[in-house]
């Protein structure tokens, strides 16, 4: 079986299912203990991917928000998940929302799909293979100076946690997946997503790397790779993307965290 194929077909079929349950005008939605929002489609979404991956790779591991925040003594092969990503722009009839699976070998993203169906972008990598936007080659451009309408994405948490002083016009996309493949595919030139945890990241984290770009977190800490026995739902990762290394080498010094 083509693990690209699987995992790609996974995320559509995925995206399809969530759009059975949005709407323009917003759904019902409730508080996490973390005060992030969940819907029964996120639920909805995950039990979807988790039976497909059970039934295909019994023996593979599972990492996702919803149904297996925790990971086991086993990480040969862990499929990271988050269902729908951008949950709060759902709930709200937004557009700005989709589903990122990723597979990690020895702790490491192997294979991501990430798929926003609204929106009709499906987003996939491949370690040292590459990335792709619909199907064609992705590859972020060099800095064109002429022009000027490249902008920075954060999420609103960044703008209470840190002092940021970019030049660049900043975008709230409300989705941490989307908001790294926004700067892969030349959109965005600079983004910070202030906490996510590593299932909003493990799939754009490959996109952006295979495209390109360059991807690290602000304080050192590191998402990968992933290590047994962890509580993920515990551990955020601040996490800095660039269309250059030395974009996101400048960048450290314009976004600092606020003195309490």
């Amino acid at each position: 079986m083509d693990m690209l194929t699987f995992t790609t077909d996974l995320a559509r079929q995925t995206g399809e299912l969530l759009l059975e349950y949005f709407s323009p005008y917003g759904i019902k939605a409730s508080f996490k203990s973390d005060r992030t929002v969940v819907t029964a489609a996120d639920l909805a979404a995950d039990q979807l991917i988790t039976t497909a991956i059970q039934k295909n790779f019994p023996n593979d591991t599972l990492l996702s928000e919803e149904l297996h925040p925790e990971i086991g003594d086993e990480t040969t092969a862990v499929w990271v998940i988050d269902p729908l990503d951008g949950t709060t722009n759902f709930s709200l009839g937004l557009h700005y929302w989709g589903t990122s699976i990723a597979r990690l070998i020895d702790g490491w993203p192997e294979v991501a799909a990430l798929y926003f169906p609204l929106l009709g972008e499906m987003y996939a990598a491949q370690k040292r293979q590459g990335a792709t936007f619909n199907g064609k080659p992705l590859q972020i451009k060099p800095q064109d100076k002429s022009q000027p309408t490249s902008f920075f994405s954060c999420c609103s948490r960044s703008l209470h946690l840190y002092d940021i002083d970019v030049r660049y016009k900043t975008r709230i996309l409300g989705s941490a997946a989307y908001s790294m493949c926004a700067l892969a595919r030349g959109a965005a030139i600079l983004g910070f997503e202030s906490t996510p945890k590593i299932w909003d990241i493990a799939g754009g984290w490959l996109v952006v790397q295979e495209s390109g770009g360059a991807i690290e977190t602000l304080d050192g800490s590191e998402p990968f790779p992933i290590v047994a026995g962890q509580d993920y739902g515990e551990y955020d990762y601040p996490t800095l993307i660039a269309a250059t290394v030395q974009l996101a080498e400048k960048a450290r010094s314009q976004i600092r965290p606020k003195l309490e």
